[in-house]
């Protein structure tokens, strides 16, 4: 960046223009940050410790690049954070889909496109946008693409506070959102971080139904159904599997029970409704998805990156907790021959449920 610039401008202006272009953009919120992640760190290196990361080890690579943003991009002083909610605007109510046994539970940040290719689109444009209106500067676009702290970088940067399940939070509009990050060179000044308003509260504590969120701020995320059934690539443990219900891909409940939530607004974004009927199908409809209907169906979504032999994985335990019938017995039979034995032994855990 041009030294000469840098003693001219008027950096809170554009700290100013650039949160209205974030917000012409589509993103509800966008704050500033330093880079100054020092508390972060030791908490997550405190739980990786732990072993809380399971099989997620890209959380423990790259050294200090995931705390330290200027060893990740080198230049870097200050961090653009931005908020983009997903809640869809039309579509099942989760909690009805939740408790309705035979439907399948998709978590609704899932249910439509992909966020990583919306979100990263849009932190593109904005960063153009200041280009366009300051000539050359450093910067790198981040969603969810990179080893960055984005919930308490988000904090940091005043977009909400990091609730006992560990998601970030708003007064106004709960936790459905996603967050990116532009990492710059930019001198810009800093937002003040909000005070956290959980309280007393420990309603998402107390859902969670494998009791994943072992203290207040706490999550072992090999107990997270999220975990299991998206980022667990082997047999999902036999004690646990009765806690998934219909929870086939993620899960939403410490955000669906959280009383911030209750001032959630849907999102606008036509990106984010459902697909394919994905937020009120019935488990044994999508269990008859072969591998080429699901790589049709999940085109676009986040969904594709479990796999076919994953999808049919967790449905197969969903169906293993579903009411007893014998049409759900019928299906799990047709994958008795499953050429995948992680496939076979989640329908034969399944089978001896229905006919106990």
């Amino acid at each position: 960046m041009d030294e000469s610039l840098n003693q001219t401008r008027d950096w809170q202006q554009l700290a100013d223009d650039i949160k209205q272009w974030g917000r012409e953009l589509g993103l509800q919120k966008v704050g500033i940050s330093d880079i100054q992640l020092s508390v972060a760190e030791a908490r997550h290196f405190e739980r990786l410790a732990k072993g809380y990361h399971g099989e997620m080890d890209y959380l423990a690579s790259h050294g200090h690049k995931r705390t330290r943003p200027a060893e990740l991009v080198p230049g870097t002083i200050r961090i653009i954070s931005v908020r983009m909610d997903y809640l869809p605007a039309q579509g099942a109510d989760p909690e009805a889909v939740l408790n309705d046994p035979n439907k399948a539970y998709i978590s609704r940040y899932a249910l439509g496109r992909d966020y990583h290719k919306v979100l990263r689109k849009r932190l593109q444009k904005l960063a153009t946008r200041i280009e366009q209106h300051i000539g050359g500067f450093g910067y790198r676009v981040f969603t969810d693409s990179a080893p960055v702290l984005e919930r308490p970088i988000a904090e940091k940067a005043g977009l909400g506070w990091i609730g006992k399940h560990s998601n970030l939070l708003t007064e106004h509009t709960g936790s459905w959102f996603f967050l990116g990050e532009i990492y710059t060179d930019l001198p810009l000044p800093v937002d003040t971080p909000v005070a956290p308003h959980c309280g007393t509260c420990t309603a998402c504590i107390d859902v969670c139904p494998t009791r994943a969120i072992v203290a207040p701020y706490e999550v072992d995320a090999r107990l997270c159904i999220s975990y299991l059934t998206i980022e667990l690539r082997g047999a999902i443990p036999e004690e646990l599997r009765p806690q998934l219900g219909n929870r086939i891909y993620g899960c939403d409940d410490c955000q669906l029970f959280c009383p911030w939530n209750r001032f959630a607004t849907p999102s606008p974004e036509v990106d984010f409704l459902p697909r394919h009927a994905l937020d009120d199908s019935t488990l044994i409809e999508l269990f008859a998805w072969d591998e080429e209907t699901f790589l049709q169906r999940t085109e676009g979504s986040p969904i594709r990156r479990i796999g076919h032999q994953r999808w049919l994985r967790n449905i197969a335990v969903a169906l293993g907790n579903a009411p007893h019938s014998t049409t759900t017995i019928a299906a799990l039979r047709s994958r008795l021959d499953h050429p995948s034995a992680l496939v076979r032994e989640h329908v034969q855990w399944a089978l001896e449920r229905q006919q106990a």
